[in-house]
């Protein structure tokens, strides 16, 4: 079989060319020995594989060492070098690394219409024989020039023929200075004239002073879009149709069957996961924002702009893209961390990303903060995402000078072009992660819903219609004192904060089984406006999920997934303790 390695920087278009060369033949795992991705694929009798997006070969990362191995030690046939036409300078670094390894290499130029807006003009055929390879113009994005290479690929088209001569640099200004006149015999040239959109755009959007307060104004209006505009009118009208119809209509439907089993269904199941349901409009608003900013090309600079104060907490810029992912959901960004230069920002950034406020606290926040601070409820919410932010840098900066006393990585990142957001992209990613959420719902919150059923509803002695006489109670009442100080010590919150372990929208799911239909009546009088600021701080710095802790096992140890547990924990009491004690002051 055929072996082609597909290799390139970031953000050249390799995951679309993979994608459209090997379709649903595909196979996604880890490589051997190290927490990378591994990504193969079939074209016919080809096999294809991914290999990690790096920017060059000496700089001693997992992605870099992943791909120097496989070079090295496996039988490839082909390198396919995907670069991006509009930096060539920059992308045939790689390229002039790749000519080492002696393997035949195909270059493909994509993204060529972007070079073309930026007034470059190749002589594709000069730079093959400058460089030696066969050159292939591409966009991937719009599929052209992909049935070109497939049809290289399947029918063998290519003479595989090697490079013997030697690509070895003293210095990278010298190997630069060889690209140089690569690109100028390629007669590559660029109209200065032309300033590009992008570089307008980013003359404001980037500027030193104006980027903060830019930055600032665009997560207010997502906050604001979320819970004051489309999320949370949208959240109310489902929790109606839920509380005002459904669940009438199935107490009248179930009303001649038995009333334990009643109970079960209206009480426990559709009372618990359809209240979790109704907060599908929140986190879909949520998530539409967000996608718009990853798909216009906005997301990578924000990560730019963070670079500064990411330097105080001992980080690069780069950090704060695994920690924006973390917004979303914190599994796969602590994965994501595996891509960072060093042993020390990969733990360091793995250890603050339980901090970043993910969307399964997001139900919480929006039961909690409508009850106490009415229209004022997106702000509050905006605040406790900001401060997540805040807490990870304070601890970022404590852990940089205690745990992690090693050199800072230099910042390399790409700044894409800026785009229209394509609705069907931007429609996808919001889908994925609110069908992602609904699959949460319909397994662990559904099988914790009838756990807290079972457990409020029966002790030892069988089936009970008291609830202070059921486990759930004693289990409650054994909790209850470590709460106490922060303004929440009774037991329906702290079984709720037990079963978040599992899931942290099971917090809402086990308030909604305890207190039935009146939640919000029930929360209104349980909690005070300060301890109710303290619950959701609480919630929000406090033990990550388990899937979380068993990602961060699985990728660093069991040591660190219990420091991250344990240490989550106590700042989270801390936490919620100063926010209720100066609470109780101002409310």
């Amino acid at each position: 079989m055929t072996t082609v390695a597909l290799l390139g920087n970031p953000n050249v278009g390799k995951t679309t060319l993979f994608n459209a060369l090997t379709g649903s033949n595909q196979y996604v795992g880890n490589w051997p020995g190290v927490t990378v991705e591994k990504k193969e694929g079939k074209l016919n009798n080809i096999k294809i594989v991914d290999l990690p997006g790096i920017y060059a070969m000496d700089t001693f990362s997992n992605e870099e060492k992943v791909s120097k191995t496989f070079l090295e030690n496996e039988n490839v046939d082909l390198i396919i070098n995907i670069v991006d036409a509009s930096n060539l300078d920059r992308n045939l670094y790689l390229t002039l690394q790749l000519k080492q390894f002696k393997k035949p290499i195909v270059l493909l130029l994509n993204m060529i219409d972007v070079a073309e807006k930026k007034g470059f003009k190749i002589d594709y055929k000069a730079l093959e024989e400058e460089l030696k390879v066969k050159v292939i113009p591409m966009v991937a994005s719009k599929k052209k020039g992909i049935d070109q290479v497939k049809k290289m690929l399947v029918n063998n088209e290519l003479s595989l023929t090697v490079d013997d001569n030697d690509y070895y640099f003293n210095s990278e200004k010298e190997a630069y200075s060889y690209i140089d006149g690569i690109i100028a015999s390629s007669r590559a040239k660029n109209d200065k004239g032309n300033i590009s959109l992008t570089d307008k755009i980013d003359r404001f959007l980037l500027h030193p002073i104006l980027a903060y307060p830019i930055f600032i104004l665009i997560m207010a209006f997502i906050f604001q879009f979320t819970f004051a505009w489309v999320g949370q009118p949208l959240q109310d009208l489902l929790d109606g149709l839920l509380n005002d119809n459904l669940i009438p209509f199935l107490s009248n439907l179930l009303s001649g069957t038995a009333p334990w089993f009643q109970s079960l269904i209206v009480d426990g199941i559709v009372a618990g996961v359809g209240g979790i349901i109704t907060f599908l409009s929140i986190i879909m608003s949520l998530f539409l924002c967000v996608s718009v900013l990853e798909d216009s090309g906005y997301m990578a600079r924000s990560a730019f702009i963070m670079d500064s104060l990411m330097r105080k907490a001992g980080l690069s810029g780069k950090a704060f893209i695994p920690m924006l992912m973390g917004f979303g959901c914190n599994v796969p960004a602590i994965m994501s961390a595996r891509t960072l230069e060093s042993e020390k920002d990969r733990k360091l950034t793995a250890l603050l990303i339980p901090l970043m406020s993910c969307n399964a606290r997001l139900p919480i926040y929006a039961v909690f903060a409508p009850i106490f601070f009415g229209s004022k409820a997106g702000l509050v919410v905006g605040g406790l995402y900001f401060l997540g932010i805040v807490v990870a840098f304070l601890v970022g900066m404590l852990f940089k000078n205690t745990l992690f006393k090693k050199d800072e990585e230099p910042f390399i990142i790409e700044l894409p072009e800026y785009k229209m957001p394509e609705v069907r992209t931007v429609l996808k990613n919001t889908w994925d992660k609110g069908k992602g959420f609904l699959a949460k719902a319909g397994t662990i919150i559904f099988a914790m819903t009838v756990l807290i059923w079972l457990l409020q509803s029966f002790n030892f002695s069988g089936k009970v219609d008291d609830i202070n006489q059921s486990f759930l109670f004693n289990i409650g009442n054994f909790l209850a004192p470590i709460f106490a100080p922060l303004g929440f010590g009774n037991w329906q919150a702290s079984v709720s904060l037990l079963t978040g372990i599992l899931a942290k929208e099971t917090v809402v799911s086990t308030m909604t089984v305890i207190y039935g239909g009146n939640l919000d009546a029930a929360i209104a009088s349980g909690f005070t406006t300060a301890s109710a600021l303290g619950f959701m701080v609480f919630v929000l710095l406090y033990t990550s999920c388990v899937t979380a802790l068993g990602t961060m096992k699985k990728e660093y140890g069991g040591k660190m997934a219990a420091f991250s547990a344990s240490y989550q924990f106590v700042l989270a009491w801390i936490g919620a303790f100063l926010i209720f004690t100066v609470g109780k002051l101002i409310f």
